[in-house]
């Protein structure tokens, strides 16, 4: 498994077609924008690698450029709890950016991935600066809360099937994952991380959602048919 060192190694500056897909970039003013490129870097996560961990301080907000991350915690019984996935155009820690304080929790690639970050510093600054970008990082605060609502009430469902439902609606927040589209590129493997299911499970669940109307499941990933149905429906 990789280190976080070499998470850090690995960095290199954004290409202009990867900034392009950062929701928040195209908010900022000619001046904000050199600021943000200037501190802006991107690294190639693999498999299993630690972008953050619990009880390390922060030094960057992270943004998922391509790929699938998983945002989790460990208790004092080794239990692994996983709050949600983030999906490509989604960025996260801007809470503990804030506060400038320790991660509360791990977030890890599921596969290879690109994940950008802006230095806490430069995060600070443009909040002092830009008005586009506090009303940005106002609306993820403001749904990051709903979204954590409703992880704890995933958690504690018993059936399957909404299970799954809730939490593939969760991955197909359009503010918090903008340029994720109707189209999630997930394996059932992938999926079953996330939810905490077997994989097995996962697949009779995602044939009934499929037989509802509610998803698509295609080569690699999964369609969304009606994103309300997987919100709101029982299966």
């Amino acid at each position: 498994m990789k280190t976080e060192a070499s998470l850090f190694q690995r960095r290199r500056p954004l290409t202009t077609a990867e900034l392009d897909v950062i929701p928040w970039f195209k908010l900022l003013s000619v001046d904000e924008r050199a600021r943000a490129i200037e501190d802006l870097q991107v690294t190639e996560a693999l498999a299993g690698d630690y972008v953050c961990r619990t009880g390390r301080p922060v030094t960057y907000w992270f943004g998922a450029i391509d790929g699938l991350l998983k945002m989790s915690s460990d208790n004092a019984d080794g239990q692994t709890m996983t709050f949600t996935g983030v999906p490509p155009g989604g960025w996260f820690g801007e809470g503990t950016a804030l506060k400038r304080e320790s991660y509360r929790y791990n977030i890890q690639a599921l596969r290879k991935s690109l994940v950008a970050g802006l230095h806490v510093d430069t995060f600070h600054w443009l909040l002092d600066h830009s008005i586009g970008f506090n009303r940005f990082v106002m609306n993820q605060l403001n749904e990051r809360l709903g979204q954590f609502i409703a992880a704890r009430e995933i958690d504690r469902m018993t059936n399957p099937n909404i299970r799954v439902a809730r939490s593939l609606a969760a991955l197909f927040n359009p503010v918090l994952y903008p340029g994720l589209g109707a189209v999630l590129r997930i394996t059932q493997q992938e999926l079953a991380y996330l939810v905490g299911l077997s994989r097995q499970r996962v697949n009779e669940a995602l044939t009934i959602l499929t037989t509802a109307g509610a998803i698509q499941v295609e080569y690699g990933g999964l369609r969304v048919v009606n994103l309300q149905a997987l919100r709101t429906q029982v299966f």
